[in-house]
């Protein structure tokens, strides 16, 4: 279904980082490595759980809030390095770019909300491919606070001009689901970023899929539907 070009306009606000682009474990990788070269000793399974997060809170989490924080510069800046070794070749997932365009192609407006570096952005968007699709972006460097505080969906709306109750959220994680419910934005999670549907259900997912793919191909039953046939919660 396509809705016509004067359907009340609806935002569909997207994470980026494992979300439309396969860059989680990269990450989990990296700050692993920037956490060793500091000293500190983390596992690589609470590295990937707390991804999505916004450096100061994933550091909080993985460290701890009481902790000496005059490090916490140098292992973010370790990190930035590392990661910025793979900017060259960053795969964006399966069916990404198609499903932004084709949302697009419905009067959706599209727009990225991450918690990544404005610079980091751009290289992702590179990676998508899909500029003519996106109607704008924020990123961490645009917010006070990052997920799973509200105020980066709330600036995807701010972005788009719509209310939340005419928007939808796509994200991989936790954060990105309990962000979203704090902003009073429904959330539709993938399986992408490698944390299992049951997690993602219980932290307030409306609906889970396996990739951009599988959404795209999904999309007239999924919430997006049931928002182009005018079903507003």
């Amino acid at each position: 279904m396509t809705p016509h070009a004067d359907t009340p306009a609806r935002a569909a606000l997207f994470d980026v980082d494992g979300t439309l682009v396969d860059t989680n474990y990269l990450h989990a990788v990296t700050w692993w490595e920037a956490f060793h070269q500091a000293g500190h000793t983390v596992a690589m399974t609470d590295i990937h759980h707390s991804l999505g997060m916004s450096t100061d809170r994933l550091l909080d989490r993985l460290l701890g809030e009481n902790r000496d924080k005059d490090g916490d510069e140098a292992i973010s800046s370790a990190h930035t390095a590392l990661y910025a070794t793979w900017f060259d070749r960053l795969p964006a997932l399966a069916g990404a770019g198609d499903l932004l365009r084709e949302l697009a192609a419905r009067h959706w407006r599209v727009v990225l909300v991450t918690s990544a570096r404005s610079s980091e952005l751009a290289v992702m968007r590179r990676a998508i491919g899909a500029d003519d699709a996106i109607h704008d972006a924020t990123s961490g460097d645009d917010v006070e606070s990052g997920k799973p505080a509200p105020d980066p969906v709330q600036q995807g709306l701010e972005r788009a001009g719509v209310p939340a109750g005419r928007a939808l959220f796509v994200g991989d994680s936790v954060w990105d689901v309990k962000a979203a419910a704090r902003a009073g934005v429904d959330c539709v999670a993938l399986l992408t970023g490698g944390i299992a549907r049951a997690e993602l259900e219980e932290a307030g997912a409306v609906a889970v899929h396996r990739d951009p793919a599988e959404l795209l191909a999904a999309l007239d039953d999924s919430p997006f539907g049931r928002l182009d046939q005018g079903h507003v919660r």
